[in-house]
């Protein structure tokens, strides 16, 4: 397997397509309208869920290296931390 994550750019004109914004889904997540840029730079699977679900897809089709185990190749399940 040799898929590579998305491009950061990649993703927000993803978003824009689906007629939204990482700041908007980051608001109406209840967040801060900046926070959903940290999933962009480093794994977390709750920003990666919400992004992934605004766009319409799997978090591992737009980070497979944060899902796939690379020596089996098979979709690591991430769980989300709750506070």
């Amino acid at each position: 397997m040799n898929k590579q994550d998305w491009h950061q750019a990649d993703i927000i004109a993803a978003l824009r397509k689906k007629g939204t914004t990482l700041a908007a889904v980051s608001r109406a997540a209840g967040l801060s309208s900046s926070t959903l840029s940290n999933a962009l730079s480093r794994p977390w699977p709750k920003g990666e869920i919400l992004i992934s679900q605004a766009i319409g897809v799997h978090p591992a089709v737009i980070w497979p290296s944060r899902y796939y185990d690379p020596k089996t190749h098979q979709l690591v399940e991430r769980r989300i931390r709750s506070h």
